[in-house]
């Protein structure tokens, strides 16, 4: 009998051991750290917005498949909804690059990264249930990095996408020509290069600070992931041709260069936040494209 018992315990112990890690940290049954609110079909105005700080500690793809981003143990805020006939929709509008988590009145996880146009996350549900909804916004990239955030309730419309410049201008919302990476904190080797024909249709002067003539998709996207350390991440180019740098950086940012190291511009970001930077390799002079190599490096000067 007691080895029947102790048979028992073990296999107790194991099961609470191999319990999923966000059971054990996302906090479902307490509401939102920034307040809560009872909302009808119907509701006025709307869209309902209220201000949190999103990220956090917690990685969200602990949660369900399709999440992403860390977040914090309790919920951003809490939707106590009355449904009626409309769709729900649920975003985050920020500057930062955010994500959000939502656990509908089921049980159901429904999560979104740049839903709204880039970097604007929003969830939805064409028949909304009547219950809690409890809603996390995360901060992509890497864990306890927050950001000033509004959570968007709405009936009629997600949150708008986010406008590129006026005018002819490049264009962030595109696909990256010459691909996608993602990168950490102490990545090797260390610079990561790539090949890139510089140039394009576009002036760049239509940007605050910027010159050059560039493509309007960019040319390559980095997806970033800080470290806790505070080394710089810089964007170079080398090129026998004459070279500009443009950048929008994780926090919609606008950085430009020219000729920083001779004809070669270079990008330094000092205490780089995570996220996603879409990066144009332009020429000076407008006309046909140029063999160019663009490197990022935490390196730089050192």
């Amino acid at each position: 009998m007691k080895s029947i018992q102790r048979f028992l315990a073990v296999a107790a112990a194991a099961g609470l051991m191999a319990a999923p890690a966000y059971a054990q940290s996302l906090n479902t049954g307490a509401s939102g750290t920034y307040g809560q609110v009872s909302l009808r079909t119907g509701f006025e105005p709307d869209p309902y917005n209220v201000s949190v700080l999103g990220g956090g500690s917690i990685d969200l793809s602990t949660v369900s498949e399709g999440c992403i981003g860390f977040a914090s143990q309790r919920a951003s805020f809490t939707l106590r909804f009355t449904a009626g006939e409309l769709p729900l929709y649920i975003g985050a509008v920020s500057d930062a690059d955010t994500t959000i988590a939502v656990r509908a009145p089921n049980g159901e996880w429904k999560c979104d990264d740049d839903g709204a146009g880039y970097p604007n996350p929003v969830v939805s549900w064409e028949q909304p249930r009547s219950g809690r909804y409890q809603i996390w916004v995360g901060r992509y990239g890497a864990a306890n990095e927050m950001a000033q955030t509004t959570v968007h309730i709405s009936e009629v419309a997600p949150p708008a996408t986010p406008q590129a410049p006026e005018g002819d201008a490049p264009d962030y919302s595109l696909d990256p020509t010459y691909g996608v990476n993602e990168l950490a904190s102490g990545f090797l080797p260390d610079p990561f290069t790539i090949h890139i024909q510089a140039g394009g249709e576009l002036n760049a002067g239509v940007l605050e600070g910027c010159v050059g003539w560039v493509a309007r998709a960019p040319d390559y996207r980095l997806n970033w992931t800080a470290g806790s350390g505070s080394l710089p991440l810089t964007f170079a180019v080398q090129s026998e041709a004459d070279t500009t740098l443009v950048i929008n950086d994780a926090q919609g940012n606008w950085l430009c260069n020219d000729d920083s190291e001779g004809l070669d511009p270079v990008v330094t970001v000092q205490n780089p936040p995570s996220g996603q930077y879409d990066i144009w390799v332009g020429t000076f002079a407008e006309g046909d494209l140029q063999d160019s190599v663009l490197s990022i490096t935490e390196l730089h000067g050192q």
